[in-house]
C-alpha cells in the first residue's frame, strides 16, 4: 500500500512516504539557497520519497539567523535552482514549508501574539500569500503552510492564546487567522496548486489543546481548501528550558520530546492522534489526506498505519536523515539493507545548539549520508564476534569485537528475544560502538541477543553468536540461573550484579 500513488489536488505522488520539513542549519545568515542546501535535498531526492517538504523558510524579513527565506524576489534564483535540481534527479514532488515567527532575543524577551495589532495581522495574511505565489514561480509542486509548534499561526490556534478580540478565546476565534491565511493563499495561487498545512494534533503542554480540538481544526482547514494535513505534536515555548545567553528553543521541554520521540518512546508514538483526526474527517465526509509523523521508522509500522486507516501518508524525518535511500530500498524489497535510525536525537541536539544538523551514523565530517554501490557485506574477525553478556546493576551489558568491511562500516543492529520468544530488532548503534547496555530488563526473565554489522551501503553481515542470559526472580531465589553462548552452557555469577557469559 505504501507504494500506491496518491493524488493531492492535481499533483500525483509516486508513493505515500513524506520527508517532513526538518531544520538543517545549513543556510547562511542571508537566507539564500546555497550549495550545501541543494546537496542535502538532492541527496534526499535520490531516495525517491513521494513528497519532500523543504525546511521552513520565512515569509517575512525578520532577523532569524541561518534560516531560508522566501520573503522577496531576490530569493527566487536560489529557490528555482533547488526545485529544478530535485526534479532533475527524482520523481519526488517538492514543496517548501513557509513560516511566520515572532521576535525572540538572547536576553529572554519574546514577542507574543497579543502584541500584534490589526495591521500586523493583515500583513501576515499577505506575507503568506505572496510567499506561496513565489513558491509557484520558483517551480515547486506546491506549498506547505506552517501552523505548528511555537510559531505565529500555532500560537493563534493554541488554547493558551491570550488575545481578547476576534482572534482569541473560542476555537472559532483562534481559527480565524489560520483560516484567513489559507483562504487568501488559495485565492492567489489558484485552485490547481497544492496547498498543505502542518499543524499540531496535540500541544503537549499544561492546558494546551489535544485531539479534541485538533479534529475540529482539521475539519475547518480541510473545508477551507487544504489539500493535505500534516500532523505534528508539541514543540512549544511554554515548557522550553531557558539557557542563559541563548534564545529560547521550543524543543527542550516535554513538548519537544513528544515532537521528536526518542528511543524510549514506542514506534509510531503519535499515530493515535493522526487516527483520531482522519476518522473524524471521514465521518464528516471529508477525504483530505492526513500525514502521520512521530518515530515511524520501519516498513511494518508504516504499512500498518496505512492499512489500518490511521493515515494516508507517513512522515519520516529522522529515518530518512539516517538513510535517504530508504524508499527505494523498501520498494525493491531490500529492507534488510536500510540503515535504521537510532532515535538518539543527536540531530535534535545539534539543532538546539545552532549547529549544522547531521546524522551521528554518517562518517565523521560528512554533511550528507554516504552513497555506496558496494555489495560485499561486512565480516567478523577470525574467531567471530565473540559476543559476551554480563549483568551489572540491573543492566545487561553486551560486548563484541568490531566487524570489518572493505567499503566502510556504518553500524550494528542488536536483536533481542525475551523468554524464548522471537528475536526482534531492538537497537541500532554507530560503527565505533562495540558495547551495548540494555536497561529495560527485569528479574525473573530470560533474554537472548545477537548482533549484526552493516556497512555504508546497508549490507548486513552474518549475525554474531547468540547469548542467552537469565536473571533470577529475586535475590533469595534458590535456583541457579544459567546462560548459553552459541549452544554452550555457562553459569551466571551473582544476581544481575557482576556475572558474565563467555
Amino acid at each position: 500500500m505504501i507504494f500506491e500513488p496518491l493524488q493531492l489536488n492535481r499533483l500525483t505522488l509516486e508513493n505515500r512516504i513524506v520527508l517532513p520539513a526538518m531544520v538543517t542549519r545549513l543556510a547562511g545568515e542571508d537566507g539564500h539557497v546555497n550549495q550545501d542546501i541543494v546537496d542535502r535535498y538532492v541527496r534526499f531526492a535520490k531516495g525517491e520519497p513521494g513528497l519532500i517538504v523543504v525546511e521552513a523558510m520565512a515569509v517575512h524579513a525578520a532577523k532569524s539567523g541561518p534560516l531560508l527565506r522566501i520573503a522577496s524576489d531576490e530569493y527566487l534564483p536560489g529557490l528555482r535552482r533547488l526545485a529544478s535540481e530535485v526534479h532533475d534527479v527524482s520523481p519526488s514532488k517538492v514543496v517548501p514549508q513557509i513560516i511566520h515567527f515572532l521576535k525572540i532575543s538572547r536576553s529572554g524577551y519574546r514577542q507574543t501574539i497579543d502584541d500584534l495589532g490589526s495591521e500586523d495581522i493583515a500583513a501576515i495574511v499577505e506575507q503568506y500569500a505572496v510567499a506561496a505565489v513565489r513558491a509557484r514561480l520558483a517551480g515547486f509542486d506546491g506549498v506547505e503552510l506552517h501552523m505548528a509548534h511555537a510559531y505565529t499561526l500555532a500560537s493563534f490556534l493554541s488554547r493558551l492564546n491570550p488575545r481578547r478580540d476576534a482572534y482569541g478565546g473560542s476555537l472559532e476565534n483562534r481559527l480565524r487567522l489560520p483560516t484567513e491565511v489559507l483562504a487568501r493563499t488559495r485565492k492567489v495561487v489558484g485552485d490547481d496548486f497544492t496547498i498543505g498545512v502542518r499543524f499540531l494534533g496535540e500541544e503537549c503542554i499544561k492546558d494546551g489543546y489535544t485531539a479534541h480540538d485538533a479534529i475540529h481544526i482539521a475539519e475547518r482547514l480541510a473545508r477551507a481548501g487544504a489539500d493535505y494535513l500534516s500532523l505534528s505534536v508539541g514543540g512549544k515555548f511554554e515548557d522550553a528550558v531557558q539557557k542563559p545567553g541563548e534564545p529560547l528553543y521550543p524543543y527542550t521541554g516535554y513538548s519537544g520530546e513528544r515532537c521528536m520521540p526518542g528511543a524510549n518512546h514506542p514506534d509510531g508514538a503519535n499515530l493515535h492522534i493522526a487516527e483520531a483526526v482522519r476518522t473524524h474527517l471521514r465521518d464528516a465526509g471529508i477525504h483530505t489526506p492526513v500525514v502521520a509523523t512521530g518515530k515511524i521508522g520501519s516498513l511494518e509500522v508504516a504499512e500498518s498505519a496505512l492499512a489500518r486507516g490511521k493515515a494516508d501518508l507517513v512522515g519520516m524525518a529522522r529515518a530518512l536523515l539516517a538513510d535517504p535511500d530508504l524508499p527505494k530500498k523498501w520498494r525493491e524489497g531490500r529492507e534488510d539493507r536500510v540503515v535504521r535510525c537510532l532515535y538518539g536525537n543527536v540531530c535534535k541536539a545539534l539543532d538546539e545548539n545552532f549547529k549544522r544538523v547531521v546524522c551521528t551514523l554518517w562518517p565523521k565530517g560528512s554533511l550528507n549520508a554516504p552513497e555506496s554501490d558496494d555489495t560485499e557485506a561486512p565480516h567478523w574477525p577470525e574467531g567471530g564476534a565473540e559476543l559476551t553478556a554480563s549483568c551489572s546493576s540491573g543492566r545487561i551489558v553486551l560486548t563484541w569485537k568490531g566487524a570489518r568491511d572493505g567499503d566502510g562500516m556504518y553500524g550494528y543492529q542488536v536483536f533481542r528475544s525475551e523468554d524464548g520468544g522471537p528475536f526482534v530488532h531492538y537497537a541500532s548503534l554507530r560503527a565505533r560502538s562495540t558495547r551495548f547496555e540494555d536497561g529495560r530488563v527485569l528479574s525473573g526473565h530470560r533474554y537472548g541477543y545477537f548482533v549484526r554489522p552493516y556497512d555504508l551501503a546497508g549490507n548486513r553481515g552474518p549475525q554474531s553468536e547468540t547469548v542467552d542470559i537469565a536473571i533470577p526472580a529475586s535475590p533469595s531465589s534458590s535456583e541457579s540461573p544459567s546462560s548459553t553462548v552459541a549452544g554452550r552452557s555457562a553459569a551466571v555469577l551473582g544476581i544481575c550484579t557482576r556475572g558474565e557469559v563467555s
